[in-house]
């Protein structure tokens, strides 16, 4: 069938299907075990769902307002406050966003112009090159290696600098930013204009007695950035695709002009039962002491293999490394992984804007201890 136009010039060049779809595709077609794309494989609370149940019979079932039900507003407001020490106002400084990816796009569609550049560190989550470069912006690029070097961010701000990008917790690496990190940032950007996006959908899942350094707990900081989370992440609730940023009022007027063009309003049963589920404050705070137990099994079980690993510090992701397996590159390992071992990683050079592999793979523990057990099986045959 003839096709019009004959000839589309992409926006986006070298961007193609993402590795999270190409490696559960794999996955699924070799019947491997899919430690690939962040997803658990175990179901959120039946409380949850029987909330979300009660909504839609009440009827509860049409579009929600723009910025999202004021009920569940308050209650993030109230758990902001409470653990971060910082007062949002519900009206006009959060939103509710159709996951955390959208919330990322529509941060940086609201502020980034054609010419602006966007510092991030990689390896980076993939939605963010992307997104500025869809909005004509230019993407920096710094290497993370686990820490940031503040030096090196100093020289790259110029005055076409309109944002830096943070993600603590750290996906895919795990490492995490310390209050002294924030503070460098915080000296970094004094008497700037420059914003700050921070990604925290992982901001309940650090370990070893971690605690979380919201970009909202440093007021310098938190009155030129959006700051994004993630419900799916917190309940175990992907699929449902919900969030929210936090933004100071000026910066959410922004935002909201963007989300209100973008998806208008998101799940409204689902904010009804979020905003009721919230007042349970256990079910977020006790949920790293839920995957350090993962984490701590599923290094366990790795011991005395030949791959080689530092468990995380937080996210639901362990590296590992397969240096002393093979030389392959890691994109041909980790097909190899799927074809022929039956179990599914990501590769991390996918995360860098250039050529780097440093023979790491990604595996996702959010799994059940009888999926881990056998995955730990499979890496311990692999020699």
């Amino acid at each position: 069938m003839p096709t019009f136009p004959s000839t589309i010039k992409t926006k986006l060049p070298k961007v193609g299907t993402t590795i999270f779809t190409i490696m559960s595709k794999l996955a699924a077609e070799h019947n491997a075990i899919n430690l690939a794309q962040g997803f658990p494989n175990f179901n959120c609370s039946e409380d949850l769902i029987v909330l979300v149940n009660k909504y839609m019979k009440k009827g509860f079932n049409q579009y929600a307002p723009m910025q999202g039900i004021m009920p569940l507003r308050e209650e993030i407001a109230k758990k902001t406050e409470e653990i971060y020490s910082a007062k949002y106002n519900p009206d006009t400084e959060i939103t509710i966003t159709a996951g955390g990816t959208q919330a990322l796009y529509t941060a940086i569609t609201a502020v980034v112009k054609e010419g602006d550049e966007v510092i991030l560190f990689g390896p980076a989550y993939d939605s963010y090159q992307p997104a500025i470069e869809l909005n004509g912006g230019r993407a920096i690029y710094l290497h993370l290696n686990y820490n940031i070097d503040w030096e090196a961010v100093k020289k790259v701000i110029n005055y076409r600098t309109k944002m830096i990008i943070i993600n603590t917790p750290h996906n895919p690496t795990g490492a995490i930013l310390t209050a002294n990190d924030m503070a460098k940032l915080e000296k970094l950007v004094k008497n700037t204009d420059i914003l700050i996006l921070s990604d925290e959908v992982y901001e309940h899942i650090l370990f070893d007695d971690y605690e979380h350094q919201s970009v909202a707990r440093f007021p310098k900081l938190a009155e030129r950035s959006f700051i994004v989370s993630s419900f799916g992440k917190t309940y175990h609730t992907t699929g449902w695709k919900m969030g929210y940023c936090l933004a100071p009022k000026n910066l959410m007027a922004e935002f909201r002009k963007v989300h209100q063009f973008m998806v208008f309003s998101t799940n409204t049963p689902i904010q009804y039962a979020l905003a009721e589920y919230l007042k349970n404050k256990d079910e977020y705070l006790d949920l790293s002491k839920f995957y350090q137990k993962k984490r701590d099994y599923f290094c366990k079980l790795l011991k005395g293999s030949k791959w080689v690993f530092t468990p995380a510090l937080g996210t639901y992701f362990q590296l590992l490394s397969y240096k002393n397996i093979s030389k392959e590159k890691d994109t041909d390992y980790a097909i190899t992984l799927t074809k022929e071992y039956r179990i599914a990683s990501i590769p991390v050079s996918v995360f860098y804007n250039v050529p780097v592999d440093n023979k790491l793979l990604r595996f996702c523990f959010a799994k059940d201890d009888e999926t881990l057990e056998k995955a730990a099986e499979i890496l311990h045959k692999i020699k």
